[in-house]
């Protein structure tokens, strides 16, 4: 299966070519070509900058009831062609396809729901301390925002960025995962026709150095939303606080997944299975260390084993099949990297670890576990990104918790616990922007704030109603009689 045709940037409302185009290839099946997807060069990209600036003044005062109707629009599409679309997204990225169309849906429902966020931006009207004086407190759109997005959610993560920047009455310059192209012009071609005006939404595709860097280093853009690497993520800060551009950034992750002697042993498998192995491993939020009290620790280690022998590897479209693919040669060599390093540090291997032969060429890996690791290995410390946990025994509930912590990193910590005291004290001690009880550490809804803490985020929470604290900025009036 093979598509041609190739799929252009859209820049100041109109479809232009790029400069080149790179091929879009199906993790699943090499021989698979999505499509030949515009590269922008420099000048692109700046016109792109260009034509956002040009629309801002008009959009950001334009009348709010538009704007909810035309991401009304985009969000009925999205979900009327979310089989079409989750299609798509599996080919390209390499979810299995139920896990996809959830996506899609998810990414239709952030546009709804930002469409009635339009109609809900609140201010104060506020007495002053001053006789004849009062206080008006409004939000107004921050401006040109550049928004650059990761593989692994290519339309889930594209969609809440796209959605509140819209709403709030910013102009966008997205650069989508040079990966992953398809969603986000998916996205794009469904906006060209829901009534935004030209200028309003640009689409460039491109690689980080190009098109990122020049989004990024723009005086004409007022705020930069990044999702990715941790590196990428602290050179992007330190380029917008130089020039004093707003900046919200989502990186990395090595969440704790807590199991006390106390849990559920069935629950407590099904959940870590979800965290770390479901969309191969490859979610900010995965849990990829397990840490496991003394009492329940031989039993969880066997019933893993083997709840794995279970799981199905496959292609993303395939019937039945519980994880598809790594989503690139790249990131199955950096997986299999962290296999070895695993073993010459003295992790166990108690499953998985080698690749898995389907019926066409991917990159596909088993699912991975290793016991007998120490919180001193690099296993235990750094973001592996795929389908590889590792199991860390511990003392006690103290000892897990001081484990859980001791991270750079803080986006999404679990617990596995029938103690409502070990719960309650989880979830107000855990260095985690987000906690899980009973739950897997992956997974999150739409219309909540998302974000962690220490070196997983920065800046100002995403998702829900709190995205207006970076997509707007706060302006005071006072008013004499």
């Amino acid at each position: 299966m093979s598509d041609s045709k190739r799929f252009d940037n859209y820049i100041g409302g109109e479809w232009v070519a790029g400069a080149t185009y790179s091929d879009n290839i199906n993790p699943s099946d090499l021989s698979d070509v999505i499509g030949q997807y515009a590269q922008a060069d420099v000048a692109q990209v700046n016109a792109a900058i260009d034509a956002a600036r040009a629309a801002f003044p008009a959009w950001s005062t334009s009348g709010i009831q538009s704007r909810s109707d035309s991401l009304d629009k985009v969000g009925s599409e999205i979900l009327a062609r979310r089989e079409e679309l989750g299609t798509l997204l599996a080919r390209e990225e390499g979810k299995t396809l139920p896990e996809a169309i959830g996506e899609v849906t998810r990414a239709g429902n952030i546009f709804k729901f930002f469409a009635g966020e339009c109609l809900r931006l609140a201010g104060e009207y506020i007495p002053s301390v001053r006789p004849g004086v009062n206080v008006e407190v409004t939000r107004e759109a921050l401006g040109v925002v550049g928004l650059i997005t990761p593989w692994n959610f290519p339309i889930a993560i594209p969609a809440w960025k796209i959605a509140p920047a819209l709403a709030y009455g910013n102009c966008v310059v997205i650069k989508p995962a040079d990966l992953v192209p398809g969603c986000a012009w998916a996205i794009a071609e469904i906006i060209s026709r829901a009534g935004f005006p030209a200028g309003v939404f640009n689409l460039v595709m491109g690689s980080g150095r190009v098109v990122g860097d020049v989004i990024v280093k723009s005086r004409k853009v007022d705020g930069i939303s990044f999702t990715g690497s941790v590196g990428v993520g602290r050179q992007i800060a330190s380029d917008c606080i130089a020039r004093q551009a707003k900046v919200q950034l989502e990186m990395g992750g090595k969440n704790p997944q807590v199991i006390l002697d106390d849990a559920d042993l069935k629950q407590a498998v099904e959940l870590s299975v979800q965290s770390a192995f479901y969309s191969t491993g490859q979610r900010c939020t995965a849990s990829s260390r397990f840490i496991v009290t003394a009492g329940i620790h031989d039993k969880f280690v066997e019933a893993m084993a083997e709840r794995m022998r279970s799981i199905k590897v496959g292609h993303a479209l395939q019937s039945g099949i519980d994880i598809g693919p790594v989503v690139s040669k790249a990131q199955l060599q950096q997986d299999l990297d962290y296999v070895a390093i695993a073993q010459n540090e003295g992790a166990r291997l108690v499953t998985g670890g080698d690749l898995v032969t389907c019926d066409t060429e991917g990159y596909f890996l088993a699912p991975t576990l290793f016991s007998d690791s120490t919180a001193e290995m690099r296993i235990s410390k750094e973001e592996v990104f795929g389908p590889v946990a590792n199991i860390v025994r511990v003392a006690d509930y103290e000892a897990a918790l001081a484990m859980a912590n001791d991270t750079e990193f803080g986006l999404s910590a679990g617990i596995a616990t029938t103690s409502l005291k070990y719960a309650n004290h989880f979830k107000r001690h855990s260095q985690a922007g987000m906690v899980m009880v009973n739950l897997p550490t992956a997974g999150v809804d739409y219309h909540v704030p998302f974000g962690g803490r220490k070196g997983s985020s920065y800046g100002s929470r995403e998702q829900g109603r709190y995205a207006q604290e970076f997509y707007t900025v706060v302006k005071t009036s006072y008013i004499g009689s």
